[in-house]
């Protein structure tokens, strides 16, 4: 079992101190939220609250996630960065790999791309994409990040992306994985079909091992069974040792936490209460793991 810390809508100047943290604690992780922006309106439900209201507002702060790991990875040496996740489908595939290809080699490999279509009718119109068909633009969009991402002089030729030869140095000296987000039977596919990983949003424990399981079988029509995958997970109603035990007894290889909301301190507080936080986490939890 691997915890990775959560950095979302905490104050950007607190953000290299948290990692440092993190990475002196035995976090494996640090996972970094994505939002392009905040409209007024939105012309759809955020899927993942009951009521589907956001629950962050205008003023809460925001960072792109790929400039927060380079500069997260600027002062730490081992502890790695994943989006949780990146919002592929209003982004041109072709720009990104040439960014996750540069915050992998700023970082040396301690990248990862955790991605997910986006929900947002808002966010794709306002930066040039097409919401219709925007599930199989992300398909072609992630073979786009793969077949650049692996170096050499390449060519694409799909439906919605097409270029000619071309060539972005240096590639990655390691695999980038790529964590596919998403509840729906059409992102768990996309995740067993194409992904090195899943990562959820908030879930019960009932619904994870559900979808955990789907997963599995997933995989296995699709012939994947036996390699490696990880499970990131946000469970909103198992704690403790004995929670996190039961999370890793379904499936699950890594937890997203927030250490300093089991203190009661809230995305504002201050970095020094944070960091007493992270430490507690670490000595009560992952020390047992």
């Amino acid at each position: 079992m691997k915890f990775t810390l959560s950095v979302a809508m905490s104050p950007l100047d607190q953000l290299a101190e948290l990692a440092v943290m993190a990475e002196e604690c035995g976090f494996a992780a640090v996972a970094l939220p994505d939002s392009l922006f905040y409209s007024e309106t939105v012309s759809a439900d955020y899927p993942y609250t009951p009521d589907g209201n956001r629950f962050w507002d205008e003023e809460t702060p925001w960072v792109d996630p790929l400039i927060a790991a380079a500069s997260m990875g600027a002062v730490t040496s081992t502890i790695r960065f994943y989006t949780s996740v990146l919002k592929l489908g209003s982004r041109n595939p072709v720009l990104l790999a040439r960014q996750v290809g540069s915050v992998a080699a700023l970082t040396g490999d301690r990248f990862g791309l955790g991605l997910g279509v986006g929900w947002s009718p808002e966010e794709f119109a306002w930066c040039g994409a097409p919401y219709e068909h925007r599930g199989k633009r992300v398909d072609e969009a992630i073979e786009v990040l793969r077949l650049i991402l692996g170096g050499g002089m390449v060519e694409y030729h799909g439906r919605f992306f097409d270029f000619d030869k071309l060539r972005m140095s240096p590639a990655p000296r390691a695999r980038v994985p790529f964590y596919v987000g998403g509840h729906t039977e059409a992102a768990l596919r996309r995740a067993a079909r194409a992904g090195d990983g899943w990562s959820s949003a908030m879930m019960k424990f009932d619904d994870l091992s559900s979808t955990i399981q789907r997963l599995r079988q997933l995989r296995t029509e699709f012939g994947r069974a036996g390699e490696p995958f990880e499970i990131q997970a946000v469970c909103i109603d198992r704690f403790g040792v004995d929670g996190y035990q039961q999370q890793a007894d379904i499936g699950v290889t890594d937890v997203i936490t927030m250490p300093w909301v089991f203190d009661g301190l809230g995305f504002d507080a201050d970095v020094g209460k944070k960091k007493d936080s992270i430490k507690k986490f670490a000595d009560e939890i992952i020390t047992s793991f």
